[in-house]
């Protein structure tokens, strides 16, 4: 099975509005600026536990080096990362008519977390499952975990 996260205002939040995981230690705080959401830590070890790849898909250009790099300093690893470059390469390509943002059924994603609406309506036309997570809320863990749970249960 595979999980994957969106980053901007799904996994990396401001703390202004949302309650995050604790800043980096110096000098990884002045590289990785960003601040995961309360919880991301122990649901992505959670996942790993599982034996559930743990991907990354976001249209951010951040390097692939630079996402690995800050999960790696919160102890987490990642199996795949598609960043807006990846994307554009992999599932636009040279295809006349626009792709959507995000396509996990390219990778063979069974469940993608997400904060947009578009995504979830482009899943439920191209066929991908998305959980979109939105606002703060204490209780996002267990939602995803349950989530989970039962697409394994289906996979059965």
């Amino acid at each position: 099975m595979k999980v994957s996260f969106d980053l901007d205002d799904t996994l990396f939040v401001s703390p202004q509005n949302y309650k995050t995981e604790k800043e980096l230690k110096f000098p990884f705080n002045k590289i990785y600026k960003e601040r995961l959401r309360l919880g991301t830590i122990d649901l992505m070890n959670w996942i790993r536990e599982q034996g559930i790849e743990l991907w990354v898909y976001t249209t951010s250009f951040r390097t692939e080096r630079y996402i690995r790099g800050l999960f790696r300093c919160y102890g987490i690893k990642l199996d795949f990362v598609v960043n807006g470059e990846r994307h554009a390469r992999e599932v636009q390509a040279d295809k006349r008519e626009p792709m959507p943002s995000k396509y996990p059924g390219k990778y063979r994603i069974d469940l993608h977390i997400d904060d947009d609406i578009s995504v979830v309506q482009n899943g439920r036309t191209y066929g991908f499952k998305v959980f979109l997570i939105g606002a703060q809320d204490d209780q996002w863990i267990e939602k995803i975990k349950q989530e989970i749970k039962e697409i394994l249960k289906q996979k059965k």
